[in-house]
């Protein structure tokens, strides 16, 4: 399988996904959206992966490749690609397919519970994963289902975790994260970690090192069902 990533700034790219790709055989290419790189023809990738960034999907005047960015993952789910949204890439799938996106009343930073929801627990997608895990987030926004979507998933901070319609799926938190791409976001963004009930400070999140093993267990399962599901 071809699977083709979208990155938005140099400190935030695939992560463990990229291993998991590579364990399995699967070709890996990407578009840094941040230095101007063109996206590829449609005939180019099987499985679309849209990682996170720290800015809003409402930042066009400040970041103009975002809109060009949202016609091409439009295309993608138009054209009935696998895509696959992290954070900021689920909150611009939510939005192209019409759920509004917009500031979450808490900001969720850090190793926080997601639990399935009813629907979540009977989905051939997510319902490989536990009722309960604990996950890593780090975002201020938070997105509405879009019509015909399914919730799969929420938390105590942020009630929409992740979305299911059709061969597009949509994850709030980070089932990739590796320690290196955890220090990465601590390094670039430390401004976030200004306080609040559902963020912890930097080294609660370095402390939680078994999370990660736990976390990338579940990445692989989800991922392998995906595969699974809409290309095998």
């Amino acid at each position: 399988m071809r699977l083709h990533y979208l990155q938005h700034v140099p400190f935030e790219d695939l992560a463990n996904i990229e291993v998991w790709a590579k364990d399995r055989g699967h070709s890996l290419s990407k578009t840094l959206l941040f230095n101007g790189e063109p996206v590829p023809g449609l005939d180019k990738f099987d499985w679309l992966v849209v990682m996170g960034g720290p800015m809003s999907i409402y930042e066009e005047e400040k970041f103009p490749w975002l809109a060009h960015e949202k016609r091409f993952i439009r295309r993608s789910i138009e054209s009935g690609k696998i895509v696959l949204g992290v954070c900021l890439g689920a909150q611009l799938i939510a939005d192209i397919l019409g759920g509004r996106v917009r500031r979450n009343e808490h900001r969720e930073i850090g190793w926080h519970r997601v639990s399935l929801t009813s629907d979540g627990l009977r989905s051939r997608i997510f319902g490989v994963l536990p009722e309960h895990f604990t996950a890593f987030h780090w975002h201020g926004d938070t997105f509405d289902i879009p019509p015909a979507a399914a919730r799969m998933a929420e938390s105590r901070a942020c009630l929409n975790q992740a979305f299911e319609v059709g061969k597009s799926i949509g994850l709030q938190f980070h089932l990739e994260s590796s320690m290196s791409s955890i220090n990465s976001l601590i390094e670039n963004c430390r401004e976030e970690l200004a306080g609040g009930e559902f963020v912890q400070l930097p080294e609660e999140i370095t402390g939680c090192k078994r999370y990660i093993i736990e976390t990338n267990g579940l990445m692989e399962k989800l991922m392998d069902r995906i595969e699974d599901c809409f290309w095998n």
